[in-house]
């Protein structure tokens, strides 16, 4: 059996990016978003979250690109030491750089996280699961204080954001060339995989089985989801997307995706994308499908 959660990211981030997931999710074949906690539209997305009920909502935990819920004194080693304005580093490159050197304490993590997580529920979201801004997660040092902040606030579940190895990829990436850049990071990164695991069961969370789309942010067509959907596995995994639309509140964000929210829109919402899983056999779920009931932790 084939199942796929299609996992919108980005939820909050503005009204356009808001009315793209509720879009998505009522007439095409999002099943779940994660949402920002700290960002500009956050109420408005906590409201469309209460008028789709079977649309199952996470925390998008941010810890690069943005700035911490925790008052700043709290977080000090989270924060960008190249300027004033208390906002996280904007680079992934340095963050990764700073929690492999030790430099980020793995206490001020849980606790940002935590409060990230909290202040979703504090808005009446039931939160189902969790992932992170720029798959920050997949380092252990990030990782280990996010599962524990999980636990705490009875959290059961996160994306594994690594991607399998496929038989198929070599043929799809000599159609889309484009991609190769993107493929490579993410499989330089794969040794970080068996410590995730490890981690997550240790943790008693559960996971997909793997995550796709990523290495297709921000050139997602239909042909390109086509040709993913033909090498998914058995099992359950994600896919991960970001529609959106380019309107002139998304202008004033620091993001690389901009037209492609779109795009992915017109992905999402049509009834081709709805046939090709039809005709795979692949069945679509959310996170609560994922997640059983006697799996789920205990808050403390």
């Amino acid at each position: 059996m084939r199942r796929l959660i299609i996992n919108a990211d980005d939820f909050g981030l503005t009204a356009g990016v808001n009315r793209a997931i509720g879009e998505a999710h009522r007439h095409g074949i999002v099943t779940s978003a994660t949402l920002m906690a700290n960002s500009n539209a956050f109420e408005e997305a906590v409201r469309f979250a209460s008028e789709c009920p079977r649309l199952s909502v996470g925390c998008h935990v941010v810890l690069v690109d943005g700035s911490p819920i925790m008052q700043a004194a709290s977080v000090p080693t989270l924060l960008a030491s190249t300027n004033s304005a208390a906002n996280f580093e904007s680079s992934l490159g340095r963050f990764a750089a700073r929690v492999l050197g030790g430099r980020v304490d793995p206490e001020q993590i849980e606790a940002e996280a935590t409060a990230q997580i909290r202040k979703v529920q504090a808005a009446g979201v039931a939160v189902s699961h969790f992932d992170t801004h720029k798959h920050t997660h997949m380092f252990p040092g990030v990782l280990r204080p996010l599962l524990r902040a999980a636990r705490a606030c009875g959290v059961s579940a996160l994306r594994n954001p690594f991607v399998p190895h496929l038989p198929g990829a070599g043929r799809l990436l000599r159609q889309r060339p484009e991609l190769w850049k993107r493929y490579l990071q993410v499989r330089a990164l794969r040794w970080l995989e068996t410590g995730f695991y490890r981690a997550v069961r240790r943790a008693g969370l559960i996971t997909p089985s793997g995550s796709f789309g990523v290495v297709s942010t921000g050139a997602l067509d239909l042909a390109l989801f086509e040709a993913i959907l033909d090498c998914i596995p058995e099992g359950s995994w994600e896919f991960v997307c970001h529609p959106g639309y380019n309107d002139a509140e998304l202008a004033g964000v620091h993001t690389r995706l901009r037209d492609s929210r779109v795009k992915e829109l017109e992905v999402l919402t049509s009834e081709a994308a709805r046939e090709a899983l039809a005709q795979r056999g692949i069945e679509l779920i959310s996170y609560h499908e994922l997640v059983e009931p006697s799996q789920r932790p205990q808050e403390s």
